[in-house]
């Protein structure tokens, strides 16, 4: 098991449950306010600082704010990729991701095929991530052009879990989207993906408060994935901290 994948299973099963603070360069006014925001999570107890999440974040832009955050903080710093030009050398680790349940093979097999020479010569730990998008799906269900799961489905969302461990998989990360009208995946659903898995699973997309945060903890996920809750009103050295102190009573109660 590398560093990173490691580090990620060892803090579920001591701690229950850990928070991944999303930094998306593109969405901050400047580079310099990503660049704060992403120090200010790991200062208050943020797990991993993941950098990326659109199709923007890249080159220039995402090697200076991945530098400047990497130097300043302990956690690991990693890219979640908007496709195979969200890569630079001066993160520890990439969510090598496959968009399962999309009806383009370029988001399944041929982008990661893109891209892993890349990775390799980077030097970047390669997380081997099974992706799988819940409804409404956002703007990652539009660009992946993805065969969405019905939020009333849980059966589907776990059938396509236990397929990525089976495949290879090592996290299983579930998305329905930034910032849905709808809120959050179903706990139910959550429950159902988190009961047919023995890798850590990640839920994303909807979770806007560290009660819903520890909502999803409790259900079963692993991690929580936290972006745009962080970004809005400022003070995100606060935000952060609420949302590990819910995530970690969360998780107790699991351990």
């Amino acid at each position: 098991m590398s560093k990173v994948e490691k580090y990620i299973s060892d803090g579920i099963a001591r701690k229950g449950g850990l928070l991944f603070a999303l930094i998306d360069p593109v969405d901050y006014k400047t580079p310099q306010d990503a660049i704060y925001a992403g120090h200010e999570a790991a200062d208050s107890g943020a797990d991993i600082v993941l950098i990326g999440g659109s199709m923007g974040a890249q080159g220039e832009l995402l090697d200076i704010v991945t530098k400047s955050i990497k130097e300043k903080v302990s956690v690991p710093v990693v890219l979640f990729p908007g496709n195979i030009s969200t890569v630079t050398k001066y993160a520890d680790a990439v969510y090598f991701m496959s968009l399962l349940n999309s009806r383009n093979p370029y988001w399944i097999s041929q982008a990661q095929m893109l891209a892993a020479p890349s990775v390799k010569k980077l030097g970047l730990e390669a997380l081997p991530v099974g992706y799988i998008v819940i409804s409404p799906g956002g703007t990652v269900g539009w660009v992946g052009d993805v065969n969405l799961v019905p939020r009333d489905k849980p059966s589907i969302a776990a059938a396509l879990a236990l397929s990525a461990e089976m495949t290879g998989s090592r996290i299983v990360l579930t998305d329905c989207g930034s910032n849905p009208k709808e809120g959050h995946m179903p706990l139910e659903m959550v429950t159902a993906v988190s009961r047919v898995l023995t890798v850590p699973y990640i839920a994303a997309g909807g979770i806007r408060t560290p009660a819903e945060a520890a909502a999803v903890i409790g259900a079963g996920a692993g991690a929580v994935q936290v972006g745009t809750a962080l970004e809005k009103g400022g003070n995100t050295k606060k935000k952060v901290a609420e949302f590990v102190h819910a995530i970690r009573e969360a998780g107790k109660k699991k351990i």
